[in-house]
């Protein structure tokens, strides 16, 4: 999803306080970013040569790729424009984002035979692909619900931006003849928010704030990948080409905080 920065970005929010006339605010606590990940098939290009007589391009038919889960510190700074609505933002450090494979991708070699039977000797990838890091920028209008007792609730919507870079193979399979190029494309999303303060001493206000970033998708692409074909007497490596992972990311984002009004 800050580099979140790297946790964060701009977000508009509606924090209980007790006094109106100070409009600035601090919460610190940490966050846990929840990845609900599907994806799409990866589909391999530019293949060619001699790999060609083994792989074709397009789907890998039942493969998959999925991304981590991870737990930041995070510092939310606000500045209220009302009584309803804030401008927000959350700092936190950048976190790293890991490719993993499933399905067929993980299980099965990619290049298994050429000329329908004679094997290759390339061994299936395991689960490993590759890591960037990442640095979500949020945007989102919320608005103050009635209070509830003690407690302050708030609901909201906006935009959301992934932000990745440092992207690299970690695959000791894909990496063993040359290190290809990884790259992840800019992934745009829509965030639901809620959450709710309360006064748990004097000026200082704990913070619970749920958002969920819906149609997220990293799309990473990897180039000149080569392996290695040790049953090939003829051809001791083969480039593969390019490979084209598209992730649906769906971060679910718990932060918890406690600070005060200034």
């Amino acid at each position: 999803m800050n580099a979140w920065l790297v946790l964060g970005g701009i977000l508009l929010a509606t924090p209980a306080h007790a006094d109106p006339g100070k409009r600035l605010y601090v919460r610190i606590g940490g966050a846990h970013i929840a990845a609900l990940t599907q994806s799409r098939e990866l589909e391999l290009a530019d293949v060619d040569g001699a790999a060609s007589l083994a792989v074709e391009n397009g789907p890998i038919e039942g493969s998959g790729a999925r991304v981590n889960s991870a737990t930041v510190p995070a510092i939310t700074v606000g500045y209220r424009l009302s009584d309803k609505l804030a401008i927000e933002t959350v700092l936190g450090i950048p976190f790293t984002m890991r490719f993993e494979a499933t399905g067929t991708l993980a299980t099965e070699s990619i290049a298994p035979t050429v000329l329908g039977g004679i094997m290759t000797g390339v061994p299936a990838l395991g689960p490993q692909l590759g890591e960037a890091k990442v640095a979500p920028l949020l945007f989102t209008l919320a608005y103050q619900l009635r209070a509830l007792g003690p407690l302050r609730p708030y609901v909201g919507t906006g935009l959301a931006l992934l932000l990745a870079f440092d992207e690299h193979v970690t695959n000791p399979i894909l990496t063993e003849v040359s290190d290809p190029e990884m790259s992840i494309a800019p992934a745009p999303g829509i965030v639901l928010q809620t959450g709710a303060e309360v006064t748990v001493w004097r000026r200082f206000y704990a913070r619970l704030d749920i958002k969920f970033i819906a149609l997220m998708m990293a799309r990473a692409r990897v180039e000149h990948i080569q392996v290695r074909t040790p049953g090939l007497p003829l051809f001791d490596t083969a480039e593969v080409g390019t490979a084209n992972m598209n992730v649906w990311v769906n971060p679910l984002i718990v932060q918890l905080g406690i600070g005060t009004d200034f």
